[in-house]
């Protein structure tokens, strides 16, 4: 569990400082004298050779991942896996990839040519995965590609890092309900993800989640600093299946809700 927790730290440091800032005091409202257990984090990527997911899973499947589950998002036009590690208690690792070829040629093509400027080496050092941007971008290509695609411009901006982290509610004591959860962040002045309902998902699909809208964060374009949307903080409550172990997998149609929370 060394390496699992390694990487798990270097991605969290990656994640506090440079996308989701906020995640802190989300952590003191929540913890409870033991440290928060993570139920998943989440990577997005490219489906170009260069960049794809399974150059993002490679690192975690290094160190024991399993792929365990696929998902498609048609209208998103994403395709994304997850991935779990034979500890129970290590975070599960949800990678999605943007369909690059189902988009229009211009969005294709500045896709391209900023993949184009990653070098090949980069991709074989574990520490890509919180590296952030490998690749220059101007802010005029940020809000063309945001335009088509807010995940392909969200990429773009911020290259490799988690977008966010998940509490595991089942684990808290003082909260069970999501919606506890939701109004202490809202007491505390967070702005909660509303896109599908407040809570996404149910006990019959046998996950529910919630998460923050993504905190504004300074990127630095080759053009001059400018903010933008960043990290989010998810929160999760899983429910048992038939066998009394708790459902380990997700739900399309909640997921496909929490994407929005690096909307504008």
């Amino acid at each position: 569990m060394e390496r699992v927790e390694q990487l798990f730290n270097a991605l969290w440091q990656d994640y506090t400082q440079r996308l989701c800032p906020s995640a802190g005091q989300v952590h003191d409202l929540l913890e409870e004298g033991e440290p928060l257990l993570n139920d998943h984090i989440a990577l997005r990527t490219f489906n170009l050779p260069q960049v794809g997911l399974d150059r993002l899973a490679a690192p975690f499947i290094a160190i024991g991942y399993k792929p365990c589950g696929k998902y498609h998002f048609e209208a998103k036009k994403l395709y994304a896996e997850h991935f779990e590690h034979p500890n129970p208690l290590a975070p599960k690792v949800f990678i999605s990839e943007l369909m690059v070829g189902q988009f229009s040629s211009l969005l294709q093509q500045t896709v391209r040519d900023l993949v184009n400027q990653v070098p090949e080496e980069a991709m074989h050092d574990p520490a890509f995965l919180y590296g952030g941007r490998l690749w220059e971008l101007d802010y005029a290509t940020y809000e063309l590609l945001s335009a088509e695609s807010e995940y392909a411009g969200w990429l773009a901006a911020h290259g490799f890092g988690a977008n966010h982290f998940t509490v595991s509610i089942n684990q808290l004591e003082q909260f069970t309900e999501i919606q506890e959860v939701n109004h202490l962040l809202r007491h505390n002045g967070f702005v909660i993800n509303e896109s599908g309902g407040e809570v996404k998902g149910s006990p019959e699909v046998m996950l529910e989640q919630s998460s923050t809208m993504a905190d504004r964060v300074p990127v630095n374009f080759t053009d001059g600093v400018r903010e933008v949307p960043g990290g989010f903080y998810e929160f999760a409550k899983r429910y048992p299946t038939a066998d009394g172990e708790l459902y380990r997998g997700f739900v399309e149609a909640s997921a496909d809700k929490i994407f929005e929370s690096t909307n504008q």
